[in-house]
């Protein structure tokens, strides 16, 4: 028995279709595969047989062949999911928000992990960054979050140079911030109605006092618009991931920040939650926002971004419209080639 856990989640669209391959070539050997995804496209590829598991136990086994991904779906979270729908926009239109000029930066180990990143997000924009995990992502979010420095270039906000300014003042230009690792942006022992007010204390407090009412008003408010299955007083470690990523979400976004860099959004939700971030990323891109989302699911980026940008070994390796983005480009990108050599590549492959 081979038990695969996500194994998709570091490779190209080429190498899955490689993988699934060789995948097929061992079930038909004999040999017995048990495939843990969340990828629905992916289990119907390659499964027969789908075993869903909600909330820690067995929601149903069905046939693949006689099964949907919206059936899928619908075990998982227990209710139906429609997924979400990007307006027509015209980003190209919108100003420009989110400036990056020759931006480069070290890793933990001093080694470069970001080479002359020029980036533009616009007004109404969502730009998605498109890359195998490790070639600095992690480190491009942490730039511009105020995290980390950068050693070259610089970053502007509406034309306010924000370039290593820290991230009390990268906040106060306007920029939210939702990091890839959820439980890094909030603090385990807090209640949920303090991990709330955290990035703006000061509005909840006079002459150092807290203002417990004002605190527990404003977390009542959020919970109900933002769906939080939890109490103001719960620790905010006993939430889900979901309900977690959601405090998050409310405590940025009720901001109405003017950029929002986004890391990794829905790693680890399931469907339902999923469907949910997702929807109010594009709810701030009706409202004007500039959005850089950075993700390693590229179904993710097809379906959200109006602009993608791949970034290889810390380089941008092309800049194109998700409109005209090919899944077979973007995987050659991702995997190092030039995107003037991509045309090529691709017929080699073929």
């Amino acid at each position: 028995v081979l038990i695969m856990d996500e194994p998709t989640a570091v490779l190209v669209p080429q190498e899955v279709e490689q993988l699934f391959e060789s995948l097929e070539r061992l079930r038909r050997q004999g040999l017995s595969v048990i495939f843990i995804s969340h990828k629905l496209n992916e289990v119907m590829t390659i499964t027969d047989r789908v075993t869903v598991l909600r909330l820690g136990e067995n929601a149903g086994t069905v046939e693949t062949q006689s099964t949907s991904p919206p059936e899928l779906a619908r075990m998982m979270v227990g209710r139906e999911t429609f997924g979400v729908t990007k307006t027509a926009g015209k980003p190209s239109q919108g100003k420009i928000v989110l400036e990056l000029a020759q931006v480069a930066a070290l890793d933990n180990k001093g080694l470069p992990a970001l080479k002359n990143i020029t980036l533009q997000v616009r007004a109404g924009e969502i730009l998605g960054l498109a890359g195998v995990s490790g070639n600095g992502q992690t480190e491009l979010a942490q730039v511009l979050d105020g995290t980390r420095l950068v050693t070259a270039g610089q970053i502007k906000v509406l034309n306010h140079d924000i370039t290593n300014v820290g991230p009390e003042k990268v906040m106060a230009a306007g920029v939210g911030r939702i990091p890839e690792d959820r439980h890094e942006s909030v603090v385990a022992e807090l209640s949920v109605a303090q991990n709330m007010a955290l990035e703006h204390l000061d509005e909840f407090t006079r002459q150092g006092v807290l203002n417990k009412k004002t605190l527990l008003e404003h977390a009542k408010k959020l919970i109900a618009e933002y769906q939080i299955k939890a109490s103001p007083g719960d620790k905010i470690r006993t939430l889900s991931g979901g309900n977690m990523q959601k405090v998050i979400l409310a405590r940025v976004l009720e901001r109405n920040p003017q950029v929002i860099i986004v890391a990794q959004p829905t790693r680890g939700l399931d469907v339902g939650a999923t469907e949910y971030v997702r929807g109010k990323l594009l709810e701030q891109r009706r409202k004007g926002a500039a959005i850089l989302l950075i993700s390693e699911d590229l179904d993710e980026i097809l379906e959200l971004a109006d602009t993608i940008a791949v970034i290889y070994e810390g380089e941008i390796m092309d800049i194109l419209p998700a409109a005209d983005a090919e899944t077979e480009r973007l995987g050659l990108l991702m995997s190092g080639v030039k995107a003037d050599k991509v045309g090529a590549a691709a017929k080699v492959g073929a």
